[in-house]
C-alpha cells in the first residue's frame, strides 16, 4: 500500500493498514491554523469588551452619570475649540462660571505663542480652578480643553469638522464632576483643577509642537518662589491626567511614562479600581503615550499618571480607531464611563490622608 498509514482493529481484532484521505488531513489542518489564527488574533486586539459590561459597574448614585454627560454634550455642542478661537472663548465663559459656582477660586494662566499657519500672535490660556486652597496637601487633577484643528486622521475627510468628544471633551466634563465631589474628600486634601491649552495647536504634527500649555504651566511651577509675604509655594504630592477617558467601551490601561515617572500613583489609582471593582483599569501596560503628563513629570517633577484610553473604541488592527477623526463625536461617549473614573480618582485621593 502506498502513502500514509494508520493502524486500526478490524472486527476479527486484528491490527492492519489503511490509507489516510489526505483531503481529511488537510481539512484537519486548516482547522488548527484557523483556531491558532483565532487565538493570535484575540492576543493581539486584546481582552474582549461587553458592551453591556459597565451596568455591572457599582457606583454611587452621586456621581451622576446623566450630569457627566451633560456636561460633555454642552462642550460638544461649542462646536470645535482649538486655541484662540470663539468655541475656545465660550468654553473658558461656561468652565469659569461653573467652577466658580462649585466653590473654587478660578484664574486663567495666559501664554502667547504664535500661530503654526500664520505666524500671529496666539493668547492662550490654562483654567486654574483651586479648590481649598489653604491646604497644604495638594492634588493636581488635570486634563486638555482644547481640540486639534482639524481632523487629520480622518480617512475622507481630514480637513473637516473635528469636536472632539473624547479626545479634548471627556477629561474636561470628568472633572467638571469632579467639582461635586471636593466637598466629600478628607479635609487635609486640595484639588488644583487645571485645563491646558494648546495640548495639541498643531496643524502639521512634523512641523509644529505639542504640549504648549502644560509646559507652560511646568515651567512656571519650577521656578515659583515664595510670594511677597514669604510663604512658601505649595508643593503638589501627585498628579492625574484625564484624557479620552469618556469611551463608550472604556478600558484604561498602564500607560509606559505612567509607569516609569510615577508608578506608586498608577499602581494605587489601578489598585483602587480593582477594589471598586471597576474593571475598565487593566492592570498592564499596553500604550506609551506622549501626553501633557510628560513635561508635568520632567519639568515640574509632579509625579503624574495618564488614565488614557487610547484604544478607541476598542483595540485591535482589524478595527477603525475614532482617534483625530470626525467620528469622535458624543454619541461615541458615556456618562457612565465619566463617573466610573471620577469614582476612582475619588475613592483613591480620599485614602491619600491616611
Amino acid at each position: 500500500m502506498q502513502g500514509d498509514s494508520i493502524a486500526t482493529n478490524d472486527t476479527a481484532g486484528k491490527p492492519r493498514a489503511q490509507p489516510i484521505n489526505r483531503w481529511l488531513v488537510i481539512a484537519v489542518a486548516l482547522v488548527v491554523l484557523v483556531g491558532l489564527g483565532w487565538g493570535l488574533l484575540r492576543l493581539w486586539n486584546g481582552p474582549p469588551r461587553n458592551a453591556d459590561a459597565p451596568a455591572a459597574w457599582d457606583i454611587p448614585a452621586a456621581f451622576d452619570e446623566e450630569r457627566a454627560f451633560g456636561y460633555l454634550a454642552r462642550i460638544v455642542a461649542f462646536g470645535p475649540r482649538p486655541s484662540g478661537s470663539e468655541g475656545m472663548r465660550r468654553q473658558q465663559e461656561y468652565l469659569t462660571a461653573h467652577f466658580t459656582e462649585a466653590g473654587a477660586k478660578v484664574e486663567m494662566q495666559e501664554f502667547e505663542a504664535r500661530h503654526p499657519e500664520t505666524g500671529e500672535r496666539v493668547v492662550l490660556g490654562n483654567l486654574i480652578a483651586r479648590f481649598r486652597p489653604d491646604a497644604t496637601k495638594r492634588y493636581l487633577l488635570c486634563a486638555h480643553y482644547d481640540t486639534r484643528p482639524f481632523p487629520d486622521r480622518d480617512p475622507s475627510n481630514p480637513r473637516g469638522v473635528f469636536v472632539g468628544a473624547n479626545d479634548g471633551g471627556s477629561g474636561t466634563a470628568a472633572l467638571m464632576e469632579m467639582a461635586h465631589h471636593v466637598a466629600s474628600l478628607p479635609p487635609e486634601i486640595g484639588i488644583d483643577v487645571v485645563l491646558f491649552d494648546g495640548e495639541e495647536f498643531v496643524f502639521d504634527s512634523q512641523r509644529d509642537p505639542y504640549f504648549l500649555g502644560s509646559t507652560y504651566f511646568a515651567r512656571s511651577y519650577a521656578a515659583r518662589t515664595a510670594n511677597a509675604e514669604g510663604a512658601k509655594p505649595v508643593d503638589y504630592t501627585a498628579g492625574v491626567l484625564l484624557d479620552m477617558v469618556g469611551d463608550r467601551e472604556l478600558q484604561l490601561y498602564y500607560e509606559r511614562n505612567s509607569w516609569n515617572y510615577a508608578r506608586d500613583v498608577t499602581v494605587g489609582i489601578w489598585n483602587t479600581a480593582r477594589r471598586l471593582g471597576i474593571d475598565a483599569f487593566q492592570p498592564r501596560i499596553r500604550h506609551l503615550v506622549r501626553d501633557d503628563h510628560i513635561p508635568l513629570n520632567q519639568i515640574a517633577q509632579i509625579p503624574t499618571t495618564d488614565l488614557i484610553d487610547f484604544d478607541y473604541p476598542r483595540p485591535g488592527f482589524r478595527h477603525q480607531s475614532y482617534w483625530h477623526t470626525q467620528e469622535d463625536t458624543l454619541d461615541k461617549c458615556s456618562g457612565r464611563s465619566l463617573t466610573a473614573v471620577i469614582y476612582v480618582v475619588h475613592t483613591w485621593l480620599s485614602t491619600q490622608a491616611e
